[in-house]
């Protein structure tokens, strides 16, 4: 059965990808992004969809059971 990538070739894509990887760790690429900054918006999102559904939970709950209604009449 033949390799599709032999040792040799896939210890020179290696080193190219380690050698990429480092430059761009080492130059402070602009678009690596903020990881804290991620972390915020995204606790931010969850609290704000849980703020959302305590207050809107009792109006879901109604059109949940109104829709139930609805489809058992028929």
């Amino acid at each position: 059965m033949k390799h599709l990538l032999r040792p040799a070739a896939l210890l020179g894509l290696l080193a190219l990808l380690r050698t990429g990887l480092l430059d761009r760790l080492a130059t402070g690429d602009p678009d690596r992004g903020d990881v804290p900054g991620w972390v915020m918006l995204t606790l931010m999102s969850a609290v704000l969809v849980a703020g959302l559904l305590l207050v809107a939970q009792p109006a879901l709950e109604g059109l949940f059971q109104d829709a139930m209604a609805r489809v058992s009449q028929n």
